[in-house]
């Protein structure tokens, strides 16, 4: 999968060009419109969880929220885990702990379908001197890695009740996606 490569690569290139770095991982999970934080200890932690459109332009600087890349507008998420990592081992072992709580079911398609959206979260912190000034600045970087649940024929996987009702709303927020990507590219 690519989160695997990417942690690896990122660790690989990090130790080849700096001493003085931090990474820090969250993992969330879509699922029937519900956040779930992958990374924490318990599951009472869904019902904290909130995201919003941070229109005012504050920033956050505090652990647990997550800021979007534009400084006069962001979307947070509150309460949600960011762990530290200093290994591409570490974060790995956490994305597969993590992964075995996703939602998945059987379908005629696929033995293990997720059921689930997620974002996978690392954030890298690099500290670096201006070579001309000599002050020190804080290189940030943050990368989100999206696994969306595929697209379900009802009548093909064999769907019914409640394995219907998360195909529809799986299928209605790829809708949503597609959509919003549309827009996108069209402004």
């Amino acid at each position: 999968g690519i989160i695997p490569r990417v942690l690896v690569d990122l660790f690989k290139q990090l130790s080849e060009e700096s001493d003085d770095y931090s990474v820090k991982i969250s993992f969330l999970e879509l699922y029937n419109e519900r956040l779930k934080d992958l990374l924490a200890d318990n599951d009472e932690v869904e019902e904290k969880i909130r995201i919003f459109d941070n229109n005012a332009g504050l920033h956050y600087g505090k652990q647990n929220s997550f800021t979007g890349s534009n400084s006069s507008s962001s979307i947070m998420v509150k309460g949600m885990e960011e762990m530290y990592i200093k290994s591409a081992t570490e974060g790995l072992n956490l994305l597969m702990t993590g992964s075995l709580k996703r939602k998945v079911a059987a379908t005629k398609c696929n033995d293990l379908s997720s059921r689930s959206h997620t974002v996978f979260t690392i954030t890298t912190n690099i500290s670096r001197t201006d070579p001309v000034s000599g002050e020190q600045y804080i290189k940030i970087g943050k990368l989100n890695l999206v696994d969306l649940a595929g697209s379900e024929n009802i009548n093909r996987s064999g769907a019914e009740n409640k394995r219907a009702q998360e195909a529809g709303l799986i299928n209605k927020s790829l809708l949503t996606l597609g959509r919003v990507i549309n827009a996108l590219v069209d402004n």
